[in-house]
């Protein structure tokens, strides 16, 4: 955990209860003004971003309430234009457009990426910049991959505030229909592979028993 996540997260109501609990030691060095601050994307957060085809967007109405709306498309439509900036083209959907009124009266936003085949996930906080297609067009074309058939309306563009790589523990192992399919792959070659083997021993065996007989 680096000082700039800690600095969100930690508000006086959680120290109070980290205190209560007994892990407030344990998380001070975490505010240290020394410590570091570990608000820029590295290339590991870039290279595990890069992979998602998915992740969970929180944000806040004006009347306060936190609203958690999952974000698809093709793995990698969450682009990291620099170590600060992350972006993606927004798609059409069923045009209730709460996360993008949220974000226009209340520009913070939380991600979560989870890599569930090898229980890893990154949390990542920003402050979100909507531009309309018509305002940037090729923003917006940039950030969409052609060959996906959707259309996308606009960019969100997330200047980073803070991450945080979560702890795997409680993660569910899940596998995607394309995940699954690398995993599959050696055995299915090598159940094809026994299959051929015992059909040359059957043909084998019946040439040897007309022989016989």
């Amino acid at each position: 955990m680096a000082r700039a996540f800690a600095e969100i997260a930690f508000t006086g109501a959680v120290r109070a209860e980290q205190t209560r609990q007994g892990s407030a030691a344990s998380y001070a060095r975490f505010l240290d003004p020394a410590a570091d601050r570990g608000d820029s994307l590295t290339a590991r957060e870039a290279d595990f971003i890069a992979a998602r085809d998915g992740f969970f967007q929180a944000t806040v109405s004006e009347t306060g309430w936190p609203y958690v709306q999952f974000r698809g498309g093709p793995a990698g439509f969450l682009k990291v234009l620099d170590e600060k900036t992350v972006a993606y083209a927004d798609f059409r959907g069923n045009r209730q457009y709460l996360s993008v009124g949220n974000l226009k009266g209340d520009d913070r936003v939380s991600l979560i990426l989870v890599d569930y085949p090898n229980r890893r996930r990154l949390k990542v906080w920003g402050h979100a910049r909507i531009v309309e297609r018509d305002d940037d067009p090729a923003l917006v074309d940039s950030l969409h991959d052609a060959a996906y058939r959707a259309k996308p309306e606009r960019a969100v563009v997330i200047t980073l505030a803070a991450f945080d790589w979560n702890c795997p523990q409680h993660i569910p192992q899940r596998f995607t229909v394309e995940e699954l399919e690398t995993v599959l792959a050696p055995l299915k070659e090598e159940l094809q592979r026994l299959e051929a083997e015992n059909a040359a021993l059957r043909a084998g065996a019946e040439a040897a028993a007309e022989k016989v007989g």
